[in-house]
Order: C-alpha cells, then sequence, then structure tokens
C-alpha cells in the first residue's frame, strides 16, 4: 500500500497542494522503509525533515487563510499545533529509544492520519472557501 497524493486530495490551492504531495512522498519514503526494515536507519531523518517542513507549510498555510480572511483560522492553528505536538512527542520518544518498532509503527499512523484525514476534511474546507472569492 503506497502512500500516494491524488487529485481527490486536491484542496485547489496549488501552493498547498505542492506541499501536500511533498508530505506524501516523504510519507511514502518512509512506510516503504518500515516495509523493507530500514526504518530505523531513515526515521530520525524523516521526524527532523517533518519537524522543518510542516511547520514551514503551516506558516504559508495560515498566511495564505489570513489573506483570504478564512473563517476557519482557529480550529487550523489548533490542529497545527496539535500536530506538532505529537511530532514532538515522536522526536523525543525516539531520541531515547533509538527507534523501536512502536515508535516506527506510531510515526507511520500519525503521518498517515495526518496527511487523509486533516487534508481530506480541514484543508479542503479551505479551498471550498477560496472558491467562493472568485
Amino acid at each position: 500500500m503506497a502512500i500516494v497524493w491524488t487529485p481527490n486530495l486536491s484542496v485547489g490551492v496549488t501552493s498547498i497542494d505542492d506541499q501536500h504531495k511533498v508530505l506524501f512522498e516523504k510519507a511514502d519514503k518512509l512506510f516503504e522503509a518500515g516495509k523493507s526494515g530500514k526504518s530505523k536507519e531513515i526515521i530520525g531523518q524523516m521526524l527532523d525533515f517533518l519537524d522543518k517542513y510542516t511547520k514551514q507549510h503551516f506558516h504559508d498555510e495560515e498566511v495564505y487563510m489570513t489573506s483570504i480572511n478564512y473563517p476557519g483560522i482557529s480550529e487550523q492553528k489548533t490542529a497545527h499545533k496539535d500536530f506538532i505536538a505529537e511530532l514532538t512527542k515522536l522526536k523525543k520518544e525516539y531520541a531515547a529509544s533509538g527507534g523501536n518498532i512502536c515508535l516506527i509503527i506510531n510515526a507511520n499512523q500519525m503521518v498517515i492520519s495526518w496527511l487523509t484525514k486533516h487534508i481530506s476534511v480541514m484543508d479542503k474546507k479551505i479551498g471550498t472557501y477560496a472558491n467562493t472569492l472568485k
């Protein structure tokens, strides 16, 4: 089961969709590494990437939402903070355990859940709202 961005996940805002595609590519690499038993070797790199990239992505998304006066921005900011808190927790667990199988499974589940649920439910609303402004 590959983790692939598909057009039905499009938010309808090119800059946001492009960043989501990168997140899907990285998540798929993590998933594939887990299947081939190499996740311990790359999970630290992936967590570091996700930490930096999601913070930039969330910033960019929030700037965009502010620019269009998106009414759901506070819920988005809360979801973004929650994801960063979960990611911080995973990074601490990785530092303490060195990437045990439980951590690898949790990282995969968190990323997959975020990408599919958050984008398809919350982020799509941004695009829907932006389209009403055209």
